[in-house]
């Protein structure tokens, strides 16, 4: 299959499917000597999951990721210090699906005829025939934004070592919109969510703050581990804190579902949308993303401008639309009102304005990089709609029967937080080569 691979100087290649055995990610790039554990992947995992809260869906894949190559297995020489950290090799996650039970692959198998709108059951039967993985949609699925997680926390990693922050939240989810947040604060707002996350996830806890899987085991002890946890899906998922809404506002400053910065509009968010859910419908919205402390420069012209390659992030399940900046909005400007005008101010740039999001010329100014996406309501729903049997063209009916997500928002914006990371860090790594390669004339 092709399409599968991203990346210039960081790349990453993805593969697995809903119901296969699991997902895998290879990535090459990553400097050496660099920590990096399953806990603190699984930490960005845990965010996307389903089966964490009333609007996603209940299937109960725990994400747990197992780090297979990339790392040293001890130290190089007696007392280095080096075990567990990065070699420079393609560095391998592997995320095991763990609850893909027949009942579920016969529902699948009873309604696969019968290609679901709005999905890519009928152009993916058409490109790969009748041996198309149809089962849970395969890498069409949601499922596969695990890998684009898992990659993009690492390169996270990396850019915050270069102090540069990238994070997402809700802006606008079925119809009800959140304000303008200073960044700083959505930042600030942003880490305690995920805090918040972490603390009530039941396998966090259990599997690796009480240590069932350390970086000390090896593969095949790990992959044991996931075998029982395997049978203990709900038991764990039952020692899950139940989440109070009151005490974590008070403890966290967060909403206890939804990562918006405006509590107040998540709560109405949540209604708007499980009113939508409860007439068998999905809803859709618009996710935000901000770049911090990105140096002026990043970017290549005419192909590789750094907003086209962000526009990449059509390739996310279910992202309809992406501007940078003020978007659509400029069709409205005038040239005066788009352009974002600059003093100097202490020996510095300052722009008044930031309608450019942060790039010109496919360029990064210095500015935040600013990036919203407009995300589609979920497409299987319990309506009925029409469609075809895809062997037969006779005209067919067809409603939900697999489980499915009241809304994709609240759990595509760690997605697109991600890869705007391995976008901003495959960029880095060749600003930063050309830098250096043009200080040597200067």
């Amino acid at each position: 299959m092709l399409g599968c691979h991203f990346g210039r100087m960081f790349q990453v290649t993805g593969g697995g499917g809903s119901y296969q055995d699991g997902l895998s990610i290879i990535v090459q790039g990553l400097p050496p000597a660099m920590a990096v554990t399953e806990q603190e992947i699984y930490g960005d995992l845990l965010l996307r999951k389903p089966g964490s809260d009333e609007l996603s869906s209940p299937r109960k894949e725990p994400d747990l990721p197992i780090i297979y190559t990339g790392v040293n297995a001890a130290d190089t020489v007696e007392n280095a210090g080096n075990k567990g950290l990065t070699n420079g090799t393609p560095l391998t996650v592997l995320i095991p699906n763990l609850d893909r039970h027949f009942i579920h692959i016969k529902q699948y198998q009873d309604t696969n005829r019968t290609p679901r709108p709005g999905h890519a059951s009928y152009a993916s039967f058409m490109k790969y025939g009748p041996a198309d993985d149809a089962i849970g949609a395969g890498l069409f699925s949601g499922r596969y934004s695990s890998t684009i997680v898992s990659a993009g926390y690492l390169a996270k990693k990396v850019l915050k070592k270069c102090g540069i922050e990238v994070f997402s939240y809700v802006k606008e989810l079925a119809s009800v919109r959140c304000g303008d947040v200073d960044s700083s604060k959505a930042l600030k707002y942003t880490e305690n969510y995920k805090q918040m996350r972490r603390d009530y996830d039941a396998f966090y806890q259990e599997i690796y703050v009480k240590g069932r899987i350390t970086g000390e085991m090896r593969f095949l002890e790990k992959m044991a581990v996931l075998a029982q946890v395997e049978k203990e899906i709900d038991k764990i998922r039952d020692k899950a804190p139940k989440m109070d809404a009151a005490k974590i506002k008070d403890k966290y400053g967060v909403h206890h579902i939804l990562n918006c910065p405006d509590i107040k509009a998540a709560e109405e968010m949540v209604q708007a949308c499980n009113k939508i859910s409860a007439g068998g419908d999905s809803a859709g919205g618009v996710v935000k993303v901000i770049v911090k402390g990105v140096p002026a420069g990043l970017g290549e012209p005419i192909f590789d401008k750094l907003d086209a390659e962000l526009g990449k992030m059509l390739g996310i399940g279910a992202i309809k639309g992406v501007e940078v900046g003020a978007g659509f909005a400029v069709k409205d400007m005038t040239g005066s009102q788009s352009n974002d005008q600059m003093h100097s101010e202490n020996g510095k740039v300052v722009f008044d304005s930031n309608n450019a999001g942060g790039i010109t010329g496919g360029l990064s100014t210095g500015q935040d990089i600013v990036v919203r996406l407009a995300v589609k309501p979920t497409p299987t729903i319990d309506k009925e709609q029409h469609t075809i049997d895809k062997y037969t063209l006779e005209n067919k009916t067809l409603a939900a029967i697999t489980r499915r997500d009241a809304t994709i928002v609240a759990r595509v914006w760690p997605v697109a937080e991600n890869y705007t990371a391995m976008v901003i860090l495959d960029s880095l790594m060749a600003y930063y080569g050309y830098e250096t390669v043009k200080q040597k004339f200067a």
